[in-house]
């Protein structure tokens, strides 16, 4: 997965995703199920584990060029395994505190950094998260209720398809920006995408698997009952 650490967005790139990023922040905590979350201590296990989980896979990253990182995304186990409102908030909460750990160490460079919180807060946790959701909705009214059918669909292909949008999304980012001609962004960026989707997809699907296998009820997108009991 491809993530933005450039020095400046455009006005209008930073204007809109700040504006995107903060309504849909809102909205989900307006959404999410906070009373079930109180009531049921497993739940918050979940939570917890997920963030920290995704907290090691994103600070575990590597420049491609200036201003570009690669690393795990995750976000398609978290959104099945969450749900999508729970996933915005726990991601969310996670990139601040991995922002406020990188802005502490760059000093006076430090507001480059929080410049692309937004942009990736809408990147690299709202695209996936949609991603998620609308395959899965997609999923359980057009496919069969099989097994393999959800874990193939909506873990190893979902996670896959994100991490090909995503680097589109910050390849179109950068050129929109003027950060770097469009040349520079297919060689160094789009020609990463290829091999960010495969691995991507391969962790996301190992890690659903697992889950679906010894404790399919962390699920929440997932009815243990219409997959497995009912077939």
């Amino acid at each position: 997965m491809i993530s933005l650490n450039v020095e400046a967005l455009s006005a209008t790139l930073f204007t809109l995703f700040s504006l995107l990023f903060a309504v849909t922040f809102i909205y989900t905590c307006y959404r999410s199920p906070w009373a079930k979350l109180r009531a049921s201590a497993g739940l918050q296990h979940l939570c917890f584990g997920a963030s920290v989980a995704v907290m090691i896979i994103w600070s575990i990253n590597a420049d491609i060029t200036v201003g570009v990182s690669i690393h795990f995304l995750g976000m398609t186990a978290m959104t099945l395994v969450l749900g999508w409102d729970l996933a915005i908030v726990c991601a969310s909460i996670v990139l601040f505190f991995i922002t406020v750990s990188k802005a502490g160490l760059a000093g006076f460079e430090s507001l480059s950094y929080w410049n692309n919180f937004s942009a990736n807060g809408v990147i690299t946790i709202l695209l996936p998260v949609l991603i998620a959701q609308l395959t899965v909705q997609w999923a359980q009214r057009k496919l069969p209720k099989n097994f393999f059918i959800y874990l193939f669909v909506c873990g190893f292909f979902c996670a896959g398809l994100s991490a090909t949008l995503v680097g589109v999304a910050v390849s179109v980012t950068l050129f929109l920006s003027d950060i770097y001609p469009w040349f520079k962004i297919q060689q160094d960026v789009v020609s990463i995408i290829v091999l960010t989707a495969f691995p991507e997809g391969l962790l996301n699907g190992m890690l659903i698997t697992a889950i679906m296998v010894f404790y399919p009820d962390w699920i929440r997108s997932f009815d243990a009952k219409a997959y497995i009991d009912d077939q």
